[in-house]
C-alpha cells in the first residue's frame, strides 16, 4: 500500500502537471513547452526514485 510520502508525492506531481499545462497549452511556443516538459520528466523520474529507494 502506498505510505504517506508516495502520496504527496504523487500529488506533488499531478499538480505541477495542472499548474504547467494552461500555458503551455494557452501559449504553444515550441520553446517554452519543451522547457516545461523537461521540468515535468525532471519531477517525474525524482518521484521514480524516491519510490524504488528503499534506504529513505
Amino acid at each position: 500500500m502506498f505510505g504517506f510520502k508516495t502520496l504527496v508525492s504523487l500529488l506533488g506531481l499531478v499538480l505541477l502537471v495542472a499548474f504547467l499545462l494552461p500555458p503551455m497549452i494557452k501559449l504553444k511556443a515550441l520553446s517554452l513547452t519543451l522547457v516545461m516538459l523537461v521540468g515535468v520528466v525532471m519531477a517525474a523520474y525524482e518521484f521514480y526514485e524516491t519510490l524504488t529507494n528503499r534506504d529513505a
